[in-house]
């Protein structure tokens, strides 16, 4: 199976990242709709694990930035995943950076990517996600990774968020929060006044929204970088701990360049992900487990490609893990490895 992978990624890796990513999603839902993921991956039993009140069907899941609109749920779910989520998604339509923002550096198995959250806004994505229906009825789990537009300032952000929220509330099983380094000054929101004010707001909008919908409380994650120092992961935990936030993912893409600083690509602007982010999103992963000591759930992100670094994350913390570019690079099977290595070990932990 791994070998018609091989094959296919020689050819789309002659493609720009950017055609290949949509050459992909052009695809997947008539390919798996006919049952071709059989082809390039296999299936596994169910390993469901209960976190954020929500049953996940497997420990594996889609991060975000793979299925920006909400188009390909199903199609995703099919391929194995648990989970899967979209976006991020602004309340208005964006066309993102300029071109060419999604870079590989294939010796280092990894991406920088500098998007700049293209989407089509959350009024679309509402209507999108119409079609995740069959995924979230056969078991799967939804999340809504949600953002502030380009143009608005800090000072407005929670502003877009709220509007995200009001759109997107009743569409899934979970909502992300997500503070990016690809739009201009949106990681300052993670400074211990910026994020206590804004978690606060969001808190505060959840339970209107709740109220008038039959008192549905919706699950909200927070989306954390690599980048913060020991000391501002701790700081960060204790304010997403204080509004009553529901779980952590640990982490967002790395704006340092040390791990690949020997590449001609090193020199690109943008969040890099892949293989060189394993070691330091562990690291955070680890630290977090530590520090919240069991009061949040750690959905871990970051450099998984393999089952084995999909192990020594549950090893370090995590509830769940989230594959984005190893699945670019190792392909559907992944998803499998991947579950099956910590069905594994969860079994062997009494987890």
């Amino acid at each position: 199976m791994n070998s018609i992978y091989k094959l296919a990624k020689s050819v789309l890796f002659r493609f720009t990242p950017e055609q290949a990513h949509h050459i992909i999603l052009s695809n997947l839902d008539w390919a798996t709709q006919l049952g071709a993921q059989k082809l390039v991956t296999r299936s596994f039993p169910e390993n469901p694990i209960e976190i954020m009140g929500l049953r996940f069907p497997n420990c594996v899941g889609l991060a975000a930035g793979m299925d920006k609109d909400g188009e390909h749920v199903t199609a995703f779910g099919a391929l194995g995943f648990g989970s899967v989520e979209i976006g991020t998604v602004t309340p208005k339509g964006q066309p993102g950076n300029p071109k060419p923002r999604l870079f590989r550096l294939i010796p280092d198995e990894a991406i920088i990517n500098r998007m700049g959250f293209n989407n089509v806004g959350a009024i679309q994505v509402a209507k999108n996600l119409q079609s995740a229906r069959a995924f979230r009825n056969r078991g799967g789990i939804l999340g809504i990774n949600i953002g502030k537009n380009k143009v608005t300032p800090n000072s407005e952000a929670l502003s877009d968020y709220k509007k995200c929220m009001d759109r997107l509330y009743t569409s899934g099983d979970y909502i992300a929060i997500n503070i990016s380094p690809n739009t201009p000054n949106l990681r300052d929101l993670q400074a211990d006044a910026e994020l206590d004010k804004l978690l606060l707001g969001i808190a505060e909008h959840r339970q209107r929204l709740a109220d008038e919908n039959d008192g549905k409380i919706v699950p909200i994650a927070v989306k954390i970088a690599p980048d913060l120092s020991d000391d501002g992961v701790k700081h960060a935990l204790d304010i997403i701990v204080k509004h009553g936030m529901n779980g952590v993912i640990c982490t967002n893409t790395t704006i340092s360049r040390e791990p690949v600083e020997h590449s001609p690509l090193a020199k690109e602007t943008g969040g890099l992900s892949g293989k060189p982010l394993m070691a330091r999103s562990t690291e955070v992963t680890r630290m977090a487990s530590e520090h919240l000591q069991g009061a949040l759930p750690i959905i871990a992100s970051g450099g998984i490609m393999s089952a084995q670094d999909a192990v020594e994350k549950m090893e370090a913390g995590a509830s769940i893990v989230q594959l984005y570019t190893g699945f670019i690079y190792k392909g559907p099977e992944l998803i499998a490895d991947c579950s099956e290595a910590i069905a594994q070990w969860r079994d062997q932990h009494g987890r």
